[in-house]
């Protein structure tokens, strides 16, 4: 009875990643999809931390050469998005990364990391790195699940108490 329902399961999910694939586009700051999904993120890192403590990104002053912005889409939604910025020659920073709650657990965030580690490889960096707080336990366990481990707060996160930083080897 379970490997029936098992093989049932695969079938269902097979389907549905056919019928609902998870679409990846690259957009420049600035687009009306990114702004709301960054909207939605600030607002659920100020329910977290202080206001000093949340590190936005002024998607006023940025070009496209600074940072690179993905955008997933399912069921036709924008449902997530991260970003890549050059920390150096050699590293390169994960930042602005989201999904919305409802469609959590779905492989959304998998297919955004997956798509901005092979960008920044296929630009040569050999280092990932990133931050996030001390609040959100299912981020960091996240990252650790596909291969980040903690390391020194950098750059602007130094003297920050709740931010846990981490890294990997691309």
């Amino acid at each position: 009875m379970q490997k029936r329902y098992l093989k049932l399961l695969k079938k269902i999910w097979k389907e549905r990643a056919i019928m609902n694939p998870i679409i990846l586009m690259d957009v420049k700051s600035g687009h009306p999809d990114l702004n709301k999904l960054l909207q939605k993120l600030d607002d659920y890192l100020y329910t977290l931390y202080p206001t000093e403590e949340v590190f936005t990104i002024d998607l006023e002053t940025l070009s496209i050469r600074d940072v690179q912005f993905v955008i997933a889409y399912l069921d036709e939604q924008a449902v997530g998005c991260g970003a890549i910025k050059e920390i150096n020659k050699d590293e390169i920073e994960l930042k602005r990364f989201f999904v919305r709650d409802d469609y959590r657990n779905q492989g959304v965030a998998g297919e955004i990391l997956k798509n901005l580690e092979k960008k920044a490889k296929n630009q040569n960096y050999y280092l990932m790195k990133l931050e996030t707080g001390d609040q959100q336990v299912e981020a960091i366990s996240f990252y650790r699940k596909n291969g980040y481990v903690e390391i020194d707060r950098f750059g602007e996160y130094v003297d920050c108490p709740s931010s846990i930083c981490m890294e990997k080897r691309l």
